[in-house]
């Protein structure tokens, strides 16, 4: 730190950046004698360092709408021809659908290595939409089952990059007590494309019929998937000052910069990891050693899949919106309004996950008014009971959420190890989507009683994985706290807990 004063200081840089970095170095020390007072000066470039910090990462939102869109866009187009014209029976459709995890599943940790040991997001994340852009363009020029197939295969093996990259991203820069909000926010992304995606489907397919004597479903992936390369583009120029690691981006001061270093580095364990320029180094080999051996990981990811499973209504909504007996254009906008309740849901159910600390009955919560959702739709297809069931379906996304929060704070270190289990957790938890492809069959319409039966199941699983977890964080929270009151070292710094 006195080197870096010293260089400022002869290349006349102002006092105002110099006293900042005073103050970071009084910290560092008050942080190695285990001390937390810190000073008001140090609270305010703090405060302007999140704000700064928020309004840079607000474009992974957008980034994931559109990755959703891109996803989910089948549902939709299955409605005007994609099913007819390229001559799908109801197993291949699902076939379909459920391909496109094969390949997310199978880049989710080999991606997350390449985001942790380049440590250039921001080059990464552009890269990839314009492919993921460009197939989706592509899946409008197939006419048959084998392209649709090869097509849906390789989009989810671009799109992969993005959200375990983001979650991860965002564990490098924000506190354990500051995480549910931002990944609440990140994840309205794929709700608000829950709702926005059906709107923009509703005017593509009920304006573009036989525009140049293309097919209405075709214009759909046509424009969608243009819409993502052109903001991949615009990305370009954005990214590279928002979106790296706390150490090496390029949009803050290197007081900012420090400072970012040094949150984490409080919230964790105060040893830095090789990404924030630190000697905690651990290869992309080593990191998957060590999550795979973890049998914690494993627990989360079975009940990440089971809820996932549950959660798999989301690529079917329009068909699910379709039983109330509406048209093809009425049903597509009533899929809007129950996205928009459970993006609402999620940012205050996270929001109030933060401000407590709590995540087990945040997460439980939700899960179980979703079952409700669950058990109303089994029992009646009258279409207010069916409507009212849609919301508290789409709601229950908001303990979903919360599940993500808990996934990273449960694994403070090593940074590769993080990085391997977040994605190998999103990853498995994929096979839920896998199997939810295959459960709205076209012969258990319009009730769907064993498709809802399955999904109450899968909630159960979920919630009694995370039930274990509960127990094991606590076990591992005594344990610090006995090696604390016994003054030996407990191997986190003094006062750290596992969130619960």
């Amino acid at each position: 730190m006195a080197d870096r004063l010293e260089k400022r200081v002869s290349h006349g840089e102002t006092s105002e950046i110099m006293k900042a970095e005073e103050d970071i170095a009084h910290e560092e020390d008050v942080f190695a004698h285990g001390q937390t007072d810190f000073s008001e000066e140090r609270l305010a470039l703090e405060k302007k360092l999140k704000r700064k910090i928020d309004a840079r990462m607000g474009i992974l939102i957008i980034i994931y709408i559109l990755n959703y869109i891109d996803r989910n866009n089948a549902s939709a187009a299955k409605s005007r021809g994609f099913v007819k014209d390229l001559k799908l029976d109801d197993t291949q459709y699902s076939t379909c659908l459920s391909i496109l995890y094969v390949g997310y599943i199978l880049m989710q940790v080999p991606s997350n290595a390449i985001v942790q040991l380049t440590g250039r997001p921001s080059i990464y994340l552009p890269i990839c939409m314009t492919i993921w852009g460009l197939i989706s363009i592509l899946t409008g020029v197939t006419h048959n089952f084998i392209g649709a197939l090869l097509t849906r295969f390789f989009l989810g093996f671009v799109e992969a990059a993005f959200f375990p990259g983001a979650l991860f991203l965002l564990s490098k820069w924000y506190k354990k007590d500051e995480l549910g909000v931002r990944y609440t926010m990140l994840y309205c992304g794929s709700l608000i494309s829950g709702a926005f995606g059906p709107l923009m489907a509703a005017g593509i397919l009920g304006n573009m019929e036989g525009k140049l004597g293309v097919r209405a479903w075709r214009w759909l992936f046509y424009i969608e998937g243009a819409l993502t390369i052109a903001f991949a583009l615009i990305s370009v120029f954005v990214l590279p000052a928002t979106t790296d690691f706390p150490h090496n981006t390029r949009g803050l001061t290197q007081a900012e910069r420090d400072l970012a270093v040094l949150r984490i580095q409080e919230d964790s364990n105060g040893v830095k990891d090789t990404a924030d320029g630190g000697e905690d180094a651990h290869s992309m080999l080593e990191g998957v050693k060590m999550a795979l051996a973890d049998p914690q990981v494993w627990l989360i990811a079975f009940s990440m899949a089971s809820i996932v499973l549950g959660l798999s209504f989301n690529a079917f909504f329009p068909q699910i919106s379709k039983t109330l007996g509406y048209s093809n254009t009425v049903t597509l906008l009533l899929c809007a309004p129950p996205f928009v309740f459970a993006t609402i849901v999620s940012f205050a159910n996270a929001r109030h996950s933060d401000a407590t600390g709590e995540r087990y009955w945040h997460i439980v919560g939700p899960l179980c008014f979703g079952a409700i959702g669950f058990i109303i739709s089994m029992a009646t297809t009258k279409t207010a009971a069916r409507y009212v069931a849609m919301f508290l379906m789409a709601g229950s996304y908001a303990g979903f959420v919360v599940c993500l929060t808990w996934i990273t704070t449960s694994f403070p270190k090593p940074a590769m190890k993080r990085a391997t289990a977040i994605a190998f957790v999103n990853a498995f938890g994929q096979l839920g989507n896998i199997a939810g492809s295959y459960i709205y069959r076209a012969p258990w319409a319009p009730k769907y009683l064993p498709t809802f039966a399955i999904s109450l199941a899968a909630y159960a699983v979920g919630i009694a994985g995370w039930t274990v977890h509960l127990f094991i964080q606590k076990r591992k929270n005594a344990r610090i706290i006995a090696a604390e009151n016994a003054g030996e070292e407990s191997g986190y710094a003094k006062g750290f807990r596992f969130p619960l």
